[in-house]
């Protein structure tokens, strides 16, 4: 059924419907969304390396047909869980400190005028 598809041509086809928009900029919007494209590729890389590392260390040597069979067991699994989260978490930093920028209630202005009005107060 899916023998006869180009699947490099289909994947570069444009989406139905409007592009989603983060932010104001549309070149931010293509920078993120590039960058987190070169970022899924590496974490696959990253997957992939770690199976011919875990064939080499078991078998001594590799071929593709092992590669492309490979099932990590449980603790493998666990093992690639954890490097993934630490992965993405990395990446994903700055997002994460400006989301937790936007949570900090900034005090107003006015009750540092009046803190520092008090302290001026104070010294003199």
């Amino acid at each position: 059924m899916t023998q006869g598809l180009d699947w490099i041509a289909r994947s570069g086809a444009r989406a139905k419907g409007g592009r989603p928009v983060f932010f104001d900029e549309m070149a931010v919007d293509r920078l993120y969304s590039l960058t987190l494209s070169v970022v899924a590729e590496l974490a696959a890389t990253r997957e992939r390396l770690d199976t011919v590392e875990r064939l080499l260390e078991q078998n001594g040597s590799i071929d593709r047909q092992s590669i492309e069979g490979f099932a990590p067991d449980h603790e493998a699994g666990e093992e690639r869980g954890i490097a993934m989260r630490a992965y993405i978490a990395r990446v994903m930093r700055g997002f994460q400190q400006e989301v937790e920028a936007m949570q900090e209630i900034d005090p107003p202005v006015t009750d540092w005028v009046e803190k520092l009005s008090r302290t001026d107060a104070a010294s003199a």
